[in-house]
């Protein structure tokens, strides 16, 4: 089968489509016919070997399809041939097949595209994670969500809104903002001097702050908490790990949690469904419907992965494997 390989960790000019052996469906895992991947920040990372993942080289990329389901391990149950399905694993999902632990393929509801399907299972549970799991968020708060208009950030937007969240987006262009508008976030404010924007919308402060950005926000993010407010740690895209002194969080009584989504899943991998049947309803009824910004085929992968570099994304990057036997079903509107 044709698959796209990471030889060398030199970025995303490293990868190359390759013929390697089509896997095959051992214990507890489903096999799925890919027909697009996702594309994610944390694969650029691993391109260039930064990332706390480090398969042997060469590998298949990816960790995020959506498909229909080829065949079906031993011990598993709830799947058939030819399901409609979503899977996330570490590795193999830029290929034309790819094998994933049951515990972690999802139905996909008739009403979702394959192509907006493979938008969705490392950001939606990613989100969800954040925001109902760690940050306990409830009907009525605020959320302040950092890199809204990417494609983590366009989820949480989603879940949030999903969930009865007040969301504020912050954004860096205009182009930006008038993304995560049409996702339906209330309230919009540029990065650039966005602390004294959230006070003047909330002077109280938020209740919750999403943060994949990092670097030089974080103290300012910490400052639009209000009293009891959490501020969730989802990454670091913009390269640097802030630090914070930890007397902030004693004066305010404000906390500083982290989202480690894949760490949590590790543990807990019932976790994932769990998570999944949450979503559900907001699934079927279009709330979780992901922005795509653009869809390549799989052996431009490392030009997608360049997309993810260039800051310019808006909304989700996909590879198309085999999309042409997608049903053309659409999130409800």
């Amino acid at each position: 089968m044709k698959a796209v390989q990471l030889n060398a960790t030199d970025g995303p000019g490293s990868l190359a489509l390759a013929d390697v052996d089509t896997p095959s469906a051992g214990q507890g895992t489903v096999l799925i016919d890919v027909a697009y991947a996702g594309v994610t920040f944390p694969e650029l990372l691993q391109s260039r070997g930064q990332y706390q993942m480090k398969p042997p080289l060469p590998y298949t990329m990816g960790s995020e399809v959506a498909g229909t389901v080829r065949d079906v391990g031993e011990g598993v149950t709830g799947f058939a041939v030819g399901d409609r399905v979503v899977g996330v694993a570490g590795t193999g999902a830029y290929a034309e097949v790819m094998a994933v632990p049951a515990s972690s393929v999802l139905p996909l509801p008739e009403t979702v595209s394959l192509q907006a399907g493979a938008g969705m299972p490392m950001n939606l549970l990613t989100a969800d994670f954040a925001l109902r799991v760690r940050g306990r968020l409830e009907a009525g708060q605020s959320v302040l969500i950092h890199g809204a208009a990417g494609g983590l950030g366009s989820a949480l937007v989603q879940v949030a809104l999903a969930y009865g969240a007040e969301v504020i987006a912050v954004v860096s262009t205009q182009e930006k903002a008038e993304t995560v508008t049409q996702l339906g976030a209330q309230h919009v404010v540029l990065a650039d001097g966005f602390k004294d924007s959230v006070k003047e919308i909330f002077p109280r402060g938020v209740d919750l702050v999403a943060d994949p950005v990092g670097g030089d926000r974080f103290t300012d993010s910490l400052r639009c908490l209000s009293p009891f407010g959490t501020l969730l740690v989802l990454g670091f895209t913009a390269g640097s790990i802030p630090e914070v002194k930890v007397n902030r969080l004693l004066l305010n009584n404000v906390s500083v949690a982290g989202v480690g989504w894949g760490a949590a899943v590790a543990v807990r991998p019932g976790m994932v469904a769990e998570q999944w049947e949450s979503l559900w309803p907001h699934l079927s009824a279009g709330d979780l419907n992901p922005a795509v910004h653009t869809v390549l085929p799989l052996e431009k992968a490392g030009e997608a992965l360049e997309i993810i570099d260039s800051r310019s994304v808006r909304g989700k990057v996909l590879l198309e494997v085999n999309g042409e036997g997608d049903d053309g079903a659409v999130a409800a509107q």
